[in-house]
């Protein structure tokens, strides 16, 4: 911790939390306990983005494609995320954590999106720390809704078609609210973002660890900031300017 820069640390960091299963697998566990043991990396991470000041934290926890997973996975995912909700939300409460979600409510069991409405509307006041919550995402998915939703305001004669910018576009985003992310974490070693705020990252530093997500806690996190303040982010111009 003493080797940040706690000047230069990132606006926004979004975390593709990857390697659940491997980590399961490797202890000879069943992937639910890959899951669980995940939840207590998640909830390490928030409270050191909250003790170092990082303002937006953006965690992937359910993508469009793991619809594809076996359903007792499934099932079991949206239990842990409903649990999670419930245990975490004193602790948002007490520490002025807001929580947001990203993504779509179709398909979302109903009473996890009861308690993930309810999470979201009492913890909405809150500014210390933004945990934004990509339940039920996809990239291209927002992009395609993005897009719907600036033709009809176009169709209804709110907008007209040159009013596009991408500045006009990001507003019709599920991260309207947010800044593009500044660093973007992916665990496990794999080297892909996963449809993952497609549009946001263009700009974003990108850190690649080959520790499995149940693995990565507070440590490995200071590390990724460490990697992150020894870059230079030019954003298209050079280093001299």
């Amino acid at each position: 911790m003493d080797r940040l820069d706690r000047n230069r640390l990132p606006r926004h960091i979004g975390i593709i939390m990857d390697g659940n299963g491997r980590w399961a697998r490797k202890r000879l566990l069943n992937r639910i306990s890959g899951h669980e043991e995940g939840s207590n990396s998640v909830r390490e991470v928030v409270r050191c983005c909250r003790k170092l000041g990082v303002p937006y934290l953006t965690l992937y926890a359910f993508s469009k494609e793991n619809w594809q997973r076996p359903q007792r996975e499934i099932m079991a995912l949206w239990q842990l995320l409903k649990r999670f909700l419930k245990s975490e939300l004193p602790e948002l409460m007490e520490k002025e954590i807001r929580l947001c979600h990203l993504g779509d409510y179709d398909g979302i069991p109903g009473d996890v999106l009861r308690e993930l409405r309810s999470v979201v509307a009492r913890t909405a006041k809150f500014e210390k720390l933004v945990l934004n919550l990509a339940i039920n995402y996809g990239a291209r998915q927002e992009i395609v809704r993005a897009s719907k939703l600036f033709a009809a305001d176009v169709a209804s004669g709110r907008r007209r078609p040159d009013d596009l910018s991408p500045e006009l576009f990001s507003q019709y985003l599920f991260t309207e609210h947010l800044p593009d992310p500044d660093l973007v974490i992916r665990t496990s070693g794999e080297c892909r973002v996963s449809n993952f705020l497609l549009w946001q990252l263009a700009y974003a530093e990108l850190y690649i660890t080959d520790v499995l997500w149940p693995d990565f806690k507070e440590p490995q996190f200071i590390d990724a900031l460490i990697d992150y303040q020894k870059r230079e982010r030019r954003f298209g111009k050079t280093g001299e300017q």
